[in-house]
């Protein structure tokens, strides 16, 4: 039979201290056999019970001291007892217990969550260091403010819908892209076991019942651009209004770049001395460096910017991070509701009359060169980042077209800042 000792009082247990020196040290509390108060070398204390299971002596974990009162540590004990009486194996049952709940957390991952794993798992295997941004940024503005909080495993077809009817039929490109890749991270969260079931975002069989079919209701054409004529009105506009978005898009509008390009643009790509703004590669669409020569306009912006310190964007969000696309979208949503509040039209496509958007206003840039000025159209692609003949590519490379790109930039500052004539 097991040795008894006597039951130690709860002043008792509170006296108790480690020798000093050696491992950790126990003292039988009393009461139930086997009830053990532990005390590590630094002081720390926790009850043990010490017992066989089906044969084998086990060290059980009944909790902390003074957490665990020398009462509940007894009550304990002798629940496990029991436990063991019935021939339950209480280390078992705690560990089936920790998988179930476990379990039940990877059940419960957010698409949010699934979205973050995917990338961790798979998104190096695309190409280019742009190309994860534009991936990582189509599911960050389209499906997470969606369904992003909602658990991996409920998702269903018509949760998706949420997602792409809104741009389905305006954007199409770009909606299906954004399927895809939810219909990507839904089966990474399927074999990974946090859901199972159908994908809901599968095209075949599934969502082409319910949706036009992108061949059908594409659109092509430049997005909606703001009219030559009303560049200069829309420009100055924009200058009126505040924030980093604002200026952002005046920069962008300046330089005739895309959004994601001035979105992640950092001082180290700045020569202000110089007045030149270098793009590297892994940030271009065309995967090749990029030199945008800058008017002294666009050199005024920068210098007026503040600086956050260790932060390397030009034009950071308010938490420190990137601006999201969605940014510059809305400040011209702003711009085009402002005007007709005004009294005006907005500020529409001449073509399609549709509002303006940021990505229109590199086609405005372009016919500006087209109508009014006598610049090669090939220097005006090469200012856009377009691919264009290998013999100008050439001379691009060697550099000598830069200042003559210059001379390009500052008329079209010009003209955006009221000089119709821009040079």
């Amino acid at each position: 039979m097991p040795k008894m000792v006597s039951e130690m009082s709860p002043i008792e247990v509170r006296r108790l201290r480690h020798p000093g020196s050696g491992r950790n040290v126990t003292f039988a509390a009393g009461g139930v056999s086997g009830l053990l108060l532990q005390i590590t070398p630094s002081g720390a204390r926790s009850w043990i019970l010490r017992t066989l299971i089906r044969g084998k002596r086990r060290s059980i974990g009944l909790g902390g001291y003074p957490d665990v009162t020398l009462a509940q540590a007894r009550e304990r004990a002798r629940e496990v007892k029991d436990k063991v009486w019935r021939n339950i194996d209480p280390v078992a049952e705690k560990m089936a217990a920790r998988a179930a709940l476990l379990t039940a957390r990877r059940k419960t991952m957010t698409f949010a969550d699934a979205f973050d794993r995917y990338c961790e798992a798979k998104l190096s295997e695309l190409g280019s260091d742009a190309d994860r941004v534009r991936w990582r940024s189509s599911i960050q503005r389209y499906a997470l403010p969606q369904i992003g909080d909602m658990p991996v495993g409920d998702l269903a077809v018509q949760d998706i819908l949420k997602v792409l009817e809104p741009v389905w039929i305006e954007k199409t490109e770009t909606a299906s892209r954004v399927r895809a890749r939810i219909e990507a991270i839904l089966s990474w969260a399927t074999v990974a076991g946090h859901r199972a079931g159908d994908n809901p975002a599968r095209w075949a069989g599934n969502l082409k019942e319910l949706l036009p079919a992108p061949s059908k209701v594409a659109t092509s054409g430049n997005q909606p651009a703001v009219a030559l004529s009303d560049a200069p009105a829309w420009f100055e506009a924009l200058r009126q209004r505040q924030g980093t978005g604002a200026r952002a898009l005046e920069f962008a509008v300046m330089c005739a770049s895309r959004s994601g390009e001035v979105r992640g643009a950092l001082w180290d790509e700045v020569d202000l001395n110089k007045a030149l703004w270098t793009i590297s590669a892994a940030r271009m669409k065309m995967d090749r460096e990029h030199r945008v020569p800058l008017s002294g306009d666009a050199v005024a912006l920068l210098q007026a910017l503040p600086r956050l310190q260790d932060n390397p964007l030009v034009f950071p969000a308010a938490r420190g991070g990137q601006l999201s696309d969605m940014t510059l979208s809305a400040t011209m949503k702003r711009m085009h509701e402002a005007d007709i509040a005004a009294g005006g039209a907005g500020w529409l496509d001449p073509q399609n009359k549709r509002p303006s958007v940021p990505h229109g206003v590199r086609s405005t840039f372009r016919d500006w060169a087209a109508e009014q000025t006598d610049y090669p159209g090939e220097l005006a692609e090469i200012a856009l980042a377009h691919k264009i003949g290998s013999a100008v590519e050439a001379a691009y490379r060697r550099g000598d077209m830069l200042e003559k790109r210059r001379k390009m930039m500052t008329d079209w500052a010009a003209f955006l800042g009221g000089n119709v004539n821009g040079r």
